[in-house]
């Protein structure tokens, strides 16, 4: 592929850009049900080709997670649907004006909230993020580039292939969301380099995926290495509900970025509720990987090194550590945690509070299981990503976090002296 391909795909999705970004909200929602509508009756084609792109992983012997986040079935699609109409009901950020100050000279100064322009999304295994990712863009009046992984390649064609009848219907230009079709490498790397047209990348995947196009990418790169995820039991636990958060955020669903993969107990309560923990887990099946203070708690567990904690399993284990107190637990965090989510569970609010001060995560909970750290959950919507860094988003990310200001200033007359 030629450098001129890429350039080509970018400029045609920047001139799409600026027809979306005139659209109303009216004119918006109207489209984006449209899209809803056609996902729901494109799903027997988007299931069919869904199934080859499986096949195709189970013979390249994809993990259970890829898998996992590969496969779609009538509820996932139906998942998507719903989370378009639920952008639908979220207020549009586009336009909203903030009183910034006014002037001893009579101007008003205000900032006004815009589109970024053309996102470009970079993507492995995750065929729904074609459709979430091309609904929240849309809602906040931006294009976008979307460049699966070869696993998914075809499930994402055939979504996007949904959504570009609702443009059609809409006398919109189907560049608005872009499936680039191949994914080849080479491709990939011009489009990074398309800083005159792309204004944002975000790369979902592997931690290997997000060095590798933040090494090579010219264009601003949103960043979410991974999600080492912990959930610390403090002394002063409702340890009930402790325990139902522990399986939750671990067996729910493994192969996300929101699943726990560290679980810190305070010393005070270790010898009560650690037994408690070993049976739960072992019901479910969960490998266990811990400190010498908690191995005999479990049945041969995987006993681990102090500095070998932080492991993302993305499977049916976790890490577990005995802590002395709860300065211990804010030392593991920061210095295994990724920046994700962090989860206390405690009765003491004054501990509560001071660990949601303490720990720099993009999002801290008080009991409240870790698997709520999510774009819809947390009522954004569907979410288009998740920054672990903290430029210019920090956290799941939905329509806000795809606008920037500008400051817009109105006068009488004025000129400066």
């Amino acid at each position: 592929m030629s450098n001129s391909v890429a350039t080509e795909i970018a400029k045609r999705a920047a001139t799409a850009a600026r027809a979306v970004a005139n659209l109303t909200t009216a004119e918006k929602n109207a489209v984006l049900q449209k899209m809803a509508d056609a996902i729901r009756s494109h799903r027997d084609e988007i299931l069919a080709v869904n199934e080859k792109d499986m096949e195709a992983g189970r013979d390249k012997q994809l993990s259970e997670a890829m898998l996992d986040r590969l496969q779609l079935n009538p509820e996932r699609i139906e998942g998507m649907a719903t989370a378009i109409e639920e952008i639908i009901e979220l207020q549009d950020p586009v336009g909203e004006r903030m009183p910034f100050n006014e002037r001893p000279n009579g101007i008003k100064v205000e900032k006004m909230r815009i589109p970024l322009g053309v996102i470009c999304m970079i993507y492995e295994a995750r065929p729904n993020v074609t459709a979430d990712a091309g609904a929240l863009c849309f809602k906040s009046g931006n294009a976008v580039i979307l460049r699966c992984g070869r696993e998914a390649i075809e499930s994402s064609k055939a979504i996007a292939a949904a959504l570009h009848q609702a443009l059609r219907e809409s006398d919109l230009p189907e560049d608005v969301i872009t499936v680039v079709p191949t994914p080849d490498r080479e491709l990939l790397m011009d489009l990074m380099q398309q800083d005159q047209y792309v204004d944002l990348v975000i790369p979902r995947g592997g931690e290997g995926l997000i060095h590798f196009v933040s090494d090579n990418s010219k264009i601003p790169v949103i960043q979410h290495y991974k999600g080492v995820c912990h959930l610390y039991v403090d002394k002063a636990a409702d340890q009930d509900k402790a325990l139902a958060i522990l399986l939750n955020g671990k067996t729910q669903r493994t192969g996300v970025c929101n699943a726990l993969e560290g679980l810190l107990v305070h010393q005070a309560i270790a010898a009560e509720f650690m037994p408690k923990v070993a049976q739960a887990l072992a019901e479910k099946h969960v490998k266990i990987h811990s400190d010498k203070a908690s191995a005999d708690y479990f049945d041969k567990p995987d006993v681990i090194a102090d500095d070998a904690f932080g492991e993302e399993y993305l499977a049916l284990e976790i890490a577990v550590r005995t802590v002395p107190d709860f300065a211990g637990a804010i030392d593991h965090i920061h210095q295994f945690g990724s920046g994700h989510t962090e989860v206390i569970v405690t009765e003491d609010e004054a501990r509560a509070q001071r660990f949601i001060r303490e720990v720099d995560s993009a999002v801290t909970m008080w009991n409240a299981s870790s698997r709520f750290s999510d774009g819809g959950q947390l009522g954004l919507g569907a979410e288009i990503g998740i920054s672990t860094s903290k430029l210019h988003a920090y956290g799941p990310m939905g329509l806000q976090a795809l606008t920037t200001e500008k400051f817009v200033v109105t006068g009488t007359g004025q000129t400066r002296d």
